[in-house]
């Protein structure tokens, strides 16, 4: 499937930060507490990206300064792959970019969730005439967007707010304080060896990672704990770039949402 390449980026979106906040709304005053961290991240998207420390995973050491051979870009936009992220496009399958207000920088919104993109989709129309009709929604897999970016191309993640509550949760964390980045979720108990290599399974879905505990505490028993580590994607990509080749981080691999660590990894261990 051929995906979108870059467009000349649209006007400023002043109503970005609208569009997200109704977003929001929508999910009903359960998710209330959520709003302030995603209006956050609205006002995020025309600066320049934060680094972040990433907490350690487990039974991951923490990288050397590398000195040797690191981890291929090839190697690193493989472990993505089968995650499908949603954006917004042209009829020419060029993505439609936002600008900072100083139109010094442009980036692509990268949504998680198809109904963050249709409301970001909707916005687009609204504000550029050009794109009412040909402007549609598109998915494009983590594995190209990391390509693209080693190519140069800025993107910034919408993630799914509920997934931002979940890490949280996780971290004990204020919620009002936020969560920078995409949240991952990971834990040594579902460390898998196959084919002679070893697979450190990292979830985008605090529900998924559940569902497989729950799994090993049925055979295991209900003694074994379900501690689960949190992350965000950025930090944790940005590790893996760092990384010597046995430092642990090569055995990393994102699991699709819906999807089981078994059944993604023997459809990779396919090809």
């Amino acid at each position: 499937m051929e995906f979108p390449k870059p467009l000349v980026p649209t006007n400023p979106l002043s109503s970005l930060s609208t569009f997200i906040h109704q977003n929001c709304v929508r999910l009903g005053s359960e998710l209330s507490t959520r709003l302030d961290d995603t209006k956050r991240l609205a006002a995020t998207l025309a600066g320049s990206l934060q680094r972040h420390t990433l907490p350690p995973f487990a039974s991951l050491s923490q990288p050397k300064q590398a000195v040797a051979a690191t981890l291929s870009t090839d190697y690193v936009a493989k472990t993505l792959a089968g995650t499908a992220v949603y954006t917004v496009s042209n009829s020419n399958n060029e993505f439609v970019l936002i600008s900072d207000p100083n139109g010094a920088k442009s980036i692509g919104l990268l949504c998680f969730r198809q109904e963050d993109a249709e409301a970001f989709l909707a916005q687009v129309r609204l504000r550029k005439r050009e794109l009412r009709s040909q402007a549609k929604v598109v998915p494009i897999t983590l594995d190209q967007v990391y390509m693209l970016k080693v190519e140069g191309i800025a993107f910034r993640f919408l993630p799914d707010p509920v997934q931002i509550k979940n890490a949280l949760e996780l971290k004990a964390a204020d919620i009002s304080t936020g969560f920078d980045g995409v949240p991952v979720f990971q834990s040594d108990l579902l460390v898998v060896k196959k084919k002679n290599k070893r697979y450190c399974p990292v979830y985008f879905q605090k529900e998924d990672i559940e569902q497989e505990l729950s799994k090993v505490r049925t055979l295991r028993g209900s003694g074994v704990s379900q501690h689960i580590m949190v992350g965000s994607l950025e930090d944790v990509l940005k590790k893996m770039e760092m990384s010597e080749k046995n430092s642990g981080w090569e055995d990393l691999i994102f699991i699709p949402p819906g999807k089981s660590h078994s059944q993604h990894i023997q459809e990779v261990a396919k090809v």
